[in-house]
This record gives C-alpha cells, sequence and structure tokens, in this order.
C-alpha cells in the first residue's frame, strides 16, 4: 500500500494518498470520522488490478462546511497535479462528492457514491453517476440511491452488494472494486 501524506495549507492538514498510474483517475473520499485507509484495499485494488490511479482525499480535523471540504479535495488535486478524475466517496464522503461535482463539473468525469446518502444536493449535468449501494445497509439505506437515481435515470446505475451493511468497502473490499472497476473501465 502506498504511504499516505499531508497537505497542510492554512493549518487544513488533509490526509492523502496518492497510489497508481493509468489512463482512469479516481478520487475517494472516505466516510466521516474514519481514515483513508478505511478504503484502501478498494483503492489498491483499482490501482494494482485494474491499472487506475486512485487518489484517497481524507478529512481535516475539526468542523468545516461542506463546501470547505470540497476546497480541500480540489485543493489536494492541484496539488498533486490531478486536473480531472471520477470524483467519489463513502457515506458522507460521497456527500462531500456530490458537493464538489455540483460545484467543479469541469473537475469531474463522473460521480461515484458509495452508499448514498439523503442529501439535498442536485447533481451536476451531464455528468454519469455510479451508486454501488449495499442491499443491507441500514445508515445509508438502498432508497436514498433509488431517489437520488430517479432525478437522472438516463445517466446513473445502481450496482448492490448483496448481503453487506454500510461498511460495505471494507467488509466486501473486492467485490466493491470490481463494481467499480467493471463500471469505469468503459470510459
Amino acid at each position: 500500500m502506498s504511504e499516505s501524506s499531508i497537505f497542510d495549507p492554512n493549518g487544513r492538514a488533509v490526509p492523502y494518498v496518492d497510489e497508481g498510474e493509468g489512463p482512469v483517475s479516481l478520487v475517494l473520499i472516505p466516510e466521516q470520522g474514519t481514515d483513508n485507509e478505511v478504503l484502501g484495499i478498494v483503492a489498491h485494488y483499482l490501482a494494482e488490478e485494474a491499472g487506475f490511479r486512485v487518489l484517497r482525499i481524507g478529512h481535516r480535523a475539526g468542523e468545516a462546511s461542506l463546501a470547505d471540504r470540497a476546497d480541500d479535495v480540489i485543493a489536494v488535486m492541484d496539488h498533486v497535479e490531478l486536473a480531472d478524475a471520477w470524483i467519489g466517496g463513502h457515506g458522507f464522503g460521497g456527500t462531500v462528492a456530490r458537493t464538489l461535482v455540483a460545484a467543479h463539473p469541469d473537475r469531474s468525469n463522473g460521480l461515484l457514491l458509495l452508499g448514498a446518502e439523503d442529501a439535498e444536493i442536485a447533481l451536476a449535468p451531464v455528468l454519469p453517476v455510479l451508486i454501488v449501494q449495499a442491499t443491507d445497509d441500514e445508515v445509508s439505506p438502498i432508497e436514498n440511491a433509488e431517489r437520488l437515481q430517479a432525478t437522472a435515470p438516463e445517466r446513473s446505475s445502481i450496482k448492490t452488494v448483496e448481503g453487506a451493511d454500510h461498511l460495505f468497502p471494507v467488509t466486501h473490499p473486492v467485490e466493491t472494486a470490481v463494481i467499480i472497476e467493471e463500471y469505469l473501465d468503459w470510459d
């Protein structure tokens, strides 16, 4: 696994891991209250087995608005010279991703949500959306994904991880990564 770094502009101390190379770039943001290692196996699989570049960007310590957290992601992307990517996250990390993609669609190739939260954030126009949802997720139930997909059915897809709960990226990392790989590999 790749080593974690800290991007520290103005004392924000945003942790990140940049792993892999390849024609497909993906930014992953973990669930709030977890660290970058929660998505480590998924990211490592996508970097090593699928040949993607995966940038995992954690959360700064302390309180910050969704817009500030989205700005942190853009700042780290700029720092590692990543002009655009699929932007995604798990739970609250997905809500940060939705905020970023809505505000900066030019930096996004698409949106990836791992367990979609029920958030009032409109999807950016035109961009594709992949929602990976666990069937037994009580934190972010599948109904959240279905409501979101109904707002853009022509460009959004839901893929499920059967029998898994909210922590499916940890408990079913290879299955999660394969779903992402198969969807993004068309890109």
